[in-house]
């Protein structure tokens, strides 16, 4: 039966940026589909409440503060999971940073950190997870692109950087790893209501401008990336690989 396909029982998945937002809603949709869950994001309260939210679905949890930055803390984040589990079937790179600054203006310590956040980062734990999932002969990699992978938005040069960057590592790392049975896809959110985004929100000239765009005409829930999410860790997408799906309310094409 399809819907089987879609079901990821058995499977353990690890989400960073789980604590709040988009990252969260992720997490809580592939516990909902049947996986166990290992939790990363720099605030232990905020991940120790989305642990207990999931346990009550019957998942297993591990709960991981972890900088993404640091590497040996990287290091310790797979070898727990390994020490926990036994396996990793699903990486989902959901954390990331924005600052806002005139380009001409943006401070080049500020231009940094989100680059190493967004990007260098989210290729470091890629590489150690993934080295497990060729192990394995098997795995699912969705990282969080976004549409400043696909279009430049205002102020937020490093930002557009490196989403773009997510695009182009998404494609390469899935063209290296085709072989050995992992898959490397990305979901592309338009615009929901996070933390992030909060000041887009408040903006009401830019809140207009941005719904004008929107074929739906309105900003998408976090929890309507959970299908995205599902589908591409599961054995539906066993076929996919390379992709960014984009879940924007027809931002794009408009």
């Amino acid at each position: 039966m399809i819907l089987d396909d879609f079901k990821l029982d058995g499977k353990v998945a690890m989400v960073t940026g789980a604590s709040r937002g988009l990252g969260r809603a992720i997490a809580e949709g592939l516990a909902e589909a049947g996986a166990d869950l290992v939790l990363v994001a720099t605030n232990a309260a905020l991940l120790e409440k989305v642990a207990s939210h999931i346990a009550k679905l019957g998942r297993k949890t591990l709960v991981f503060p972890c900088d993404v930055t640091d590497e040996t803390k990287l290091d310790a984040l797979v070898a727990t999971t390994l020490d926990t589990f036994g396996r990793i079937d699903v990486l989902v790179n959901a954390h990331g940073v924005q600052a806002r600054h005139p380009a001409e203006d943006f401070p080049a310590d500020a231009f940094d950190r989100v680059l190493d956040v967004n990007l260098r980062s989210v290729f470091m734990l890629t590489q150690r997870v993934g080295r497990v999932m060729i192990a394995q002969k098997s795995g699912k990699i969705i990282n969080v692109a976004s549409l400043a992978s696909e279009l430049a938005g205002r102020n937020i040069v490093p930002y557009t950087v490196s989403k773009g960057g997510v695009r182009q590592l998404t494609r390469g790392l899935a063209r290296e790893w085709a072989s050995h049975g992992v898959c490397v896809n990305a979901i592309g959110p338009g615009y929901f209501r996070t933390d992030m985004t909060e000041a887009l929100w408040q903006d009401a000239g830019r809140k207009r401008e941005i719904l004008k765009r929107v074929p739906m005409g309105r900003w998408g829930d976090a929890g309507e990336l959970k299908g995205a999410a599902v589908f591409l860790a599961s054995r539906a997408s066993d076929y996919l690989t390379g992709q960014v799906v984009y879940v924007d309310g027809g931002y794009l094409i408009s």
